[in-house]
């Protein structure tokens, strides 16, 4: 099914615009971001600084200015 199609059939539904996220993203293979999901499901924030740390540090990122500039962004 293609993610149009998708949509619709979430959006039939009557799920709510989280509910239709979250089904998007659990249909995902990627073994990382099923992870992920299951992190923030819990509502474990700890855990997910923890995973984005540990994203930025293998890109080579700074985390804590990153963090920032986005904080600076959505004040």
């Amino acid at each position: 099914m293609d993610m149009i199609n998708m949509i619709k059939s979430l959006m039939n539904k009557g799920l709510k615009p989280e509910q239709m996220i979250t089904s998007i993203i659990s249909n995902n293979s990627n073994p990382m971001i099923n992870n992920l999901l299951q992190i923030a499901q819990k509502g474990d924030k700890k855990e997910i600084e923890n995973f984005a740390r540990n994203i930025c540090k293998e890109k080579g990122v700074d985390f804590d200015k990153e963090f920032s500039n986005f904080m600076k962004q959505i004040r």
